[in-house]
């Protein structure tokens, strides 16, 4: 029974101690995202909801299911799948981000590329679609 008890410390330690590993260097090989190629289409869309709190409100939940896990629960790119990925994903507070404009918002976050994937199929519905970008905007 002493020697089950010391294998599974062992084990255990051996685990806790990949865990560590995997924390702190999976991120370090992350590559910057490449510049997104928008379409001038998207760049022309106008918000019709731009500013409106409720919209906000239905964008939070809709973030909270498909985007919470990767983008962090105030948009830093912290979400528990993020270090897991091949590049790093970029804060929803940087200025640079919040500088471009709406459909350039839904672009990358309904439309997707790469890591990034396509939402057009599980948020049909362009109210759902805007409401995302509405609640990401929040998050200055």
């Amino acid at each position: 029974m002493k020697k089950n008890l010391i294998s599974l410390i062992w084990g255990a330690g051996g685990i806790l101690c990949m865990l560590v590993l995997f924390a702190f260097v999976a991120p370090q090989d992350q590559k910057a995202g490449a510049a997104w190629d928008i379409p001038a289409k998207y760049k022309a869309m106008k918000n019709p909801a731009k500013g409106d709190a409720a919209s906000a409100n239905v964008g939070k939940m809709l973030y909270a299911k498909h985007c919470k896990s990767c983008h962090g629960g105030t948009g830093l790119g912290d979400g528990p799948k993020a270090s897991s990925m091949k590049t790093k994903i970029s804060s929803f507070k940087d200025a640079k981000f919040q500088a471009q404009v709406d459909g350039e918002v839904y672009y990358q976050a309904i439309i997707g590329r790469d890591e990034m994937p396509a939402f057009d199929k599980k948020i049909t519905e362009e109210e759902d679609r805007w409401a995302i970008v509405n609640f990401v905007r929040t998050l200055k």
